[in-house]
C-alpha cells in the first residue's frame, strides 16, 4: 500500500444521523478550502414515503460558514440503510458525484430485482467511477482509492492524506465488521480487504460509516486507527485465519435482519441519490417487490 505522507492531514468534519446511525464526513484542506463529501444522507420517514434534508442542510450550513468548496461528493458504496443526499448536495453546492466502478454490478443486480427498464447500468449516473488504485487530490492533499469488495461488490476505501473512510468494511473495534450477506457479498473477500485497510500505517485514521454503540459503551464512536484495529476488533484482529473469519462472518450474518430502508435506499442510491421522476400525477413512487427479498 501506498504510505499516506504525513504532512497531508485534512481536516474532517463529521455529521452523525441518528435516525440511520450513519456516518457523513466533510474532509478539506485547510490550505485551500477546498473539500469532498463524503456518505450524505437524505432523511426518509418510510411510514409516510417522505423525504427531508435536515442532514444535508447542516453540511451546507458548516460549509459555508467555514467557506470551503466542494470538488467532490463520494459514496464508498451503494447504502442500503439510508438514501444518498449527493443529489441533492449537488444541486445546492456543486461537485461531481463518484462512487467506485464495481456499482455497474450493484445495478444490473438490482435493475431485475426491481423491474427498472429505464435504468441504465453503466455507472453514469455518476460522474466519476473510480478504479482500483486511482489517485485524485483535495485541494493540495494527495488521496487514493483503493477497492475493498465484501460487504458489497462496489466497496472502496478513499485515503485522503493521514486518513481512511472505510465505509461499511470496518465498524469501531468493539463492534466489529460488516455483514457480507447482500447480494454479491462475499466474506472471504471481506477478509482479504480489511487485511488490505489493516497493512496502512498504524496511525492512519480510520473513519466509520456507521455506529450502533456496542454493549458497554454509552457514546456513539466513528473514529479509531490501524492500530486500534489490528489490536482490538473483535472480529478480524491480527491473528485471526480467513477461514475462521468467514465461519464467524458467516455465523453472525444468518441471525442479521433486512435493513429498513433496503429497498428505498438501493433504488435511490444506485442512481447516485436521485429521485425518481415524477409521474403524470407530479408524484414520484418506489417500487416495492413482494416475495422476492
Amino acid at each position: 500500500m501506498v504510505r499516506p505522507d504525513p504532512m497531508n492531514t485534512p481536516d474532517v468534519k463529521a455529521f452523525f444521523d441518528e435516525a440511520t446511525f450513519t456516518v457523513s464526513y466533510i474532509v478539506s484542506d485547510p490550505a485551500t478550502g477546498r473539500a469532498v463529501l463524503i456518505d450524505p444522507v437524505l432523511g426518509y420517514d418510510p411510514a409516510l414515503g417522505r423525504t427531508d434534508t435536515r442532514s444535508a442542510d447542516q453540511v451546507i450550513a458548516y460549509l459555508v460558514e467555514s467557506n470551503l468548496s466542494v470538488d467532490w461528493i463520494i459514496e464508498t458504496h451503494v447504502h442500503a440503510d439510508h438514501l444518498s443526499g449527493a443529489s441533492y448536495l449537488k444541486e445546492k453546492v456543486g461537485g461531481q458525484t463518484g462512487i467506485g466502478n464495481c456499482v455497474t454490478e450493484v445495478q444490473e443486480t438490482f435493475k431485475g430485482i426491481f423491474n427498472i427498464e429505464a435504468l441504465t447500468t453503466d455507472g453514469s449516473q455518476f460522474d466519476h467511477l473510480f478504479i482500483d488504485g486511482e489517485s485524485f487530490r483535495v485541494g493540495d492533499i494527495d488521496a487514493r482509492v483503493f477497492a475493498t469488495p465484501g460487504h458489497t461488490p462496489a466497496c472502496v476505501t478513499y485515503v485522503i492524506g493521514d486518513s481512511a473512510f472505510v465505509g461499511d468494511t470496518l465498524f469501531m473495534p468493539d463492534f466489529g465488521t460488516a455483514r457480507a450477506d447482500f447480494p454479491g457479498g462475499n466474506a472471504s473477500q471481506l477478509y482479504s480487504s480489511i487485511q488490505k485497510i489493516l497493512s496502512l500505517p498504524e496511525d492512519t485514521r480510520l473513519f466509520m460509516c456507521h455506529d450502533y454503540k456496542a454493549p458497554g459503551r454509552d457514546v456513539f464512536a466513528w473514529e479509531t486507527s490501524v492500530k486500534e484495529q489490528r489490536d482490538s476488533n473483535i472480529h478480524i484482529n491480527k491473528d485471526i485465519s480467513e477461514a475462521a473469519f468467514v465461519e464467524l462472518r458467516e455465523g453472525r450474518d444468518a441471525q442479521l435482519a433486512v435493513p429498513k430502508l433496503l429497498l428505498p435506499a438501493i433504488q435511490v442510491n444506485i442512481s447516485a441519490g436521485a429521485l425518481p421522476e415524477a409521474e403524470a400525477n407530479g408524484v414520484r413512487y418506489l417500487k416495492i417487490p413482494l416475495d422476492t427479498i
